[in-house]
């Protein structure tokens, strides 16, 4: 159940930044939810993040992109194993130059 923002919404920048898996970008007129990557929170809230802050209520759930909860939970593992580690995060290794101290 990809989610969808409406023709209501004013650009006011909250939703983009809290979309944890990178799925809100701005369109042409208004910002969009690119719905191969949108989990609707699945994996890391309870909720959908860009629902919660949006203030015009414009972020419904697309009609044409219903998946079940399963469905939302495999594409968030898919997201997860294609995005690169970053350094401090579990499986992550430290650069060459700062795992040792310089002599």
């Amino acid at each position: 159940m990809a989610l969808w923002i409406t023709d209501e919404c004013i650009n006011c920048d909250v939703c983009e930044p809290e979309c944890p898996n990178q799925a809100i970008s701005m369109g042409a007129e208004i910002y969009e939810i690119d719905h191969s990557r949108c989990t609707e929170c699945v994996g890391h809230f309870d909720e959908p993040q860009c629902v919660q802050v949006c203030p015009v209520s414009c972020i419904p759930i697309h009609p044409e992109h219903i998946e079940t909860c399963a469905q939302l939970l495999l594409k968030y593992q898919r997201l997860m194993e294609e995005a690169p580690s970053l350094p401090g995060e579990p499986g992550a290794s430290l650069p060459a130059a700062s795992a040792a101290p310089a002599t």
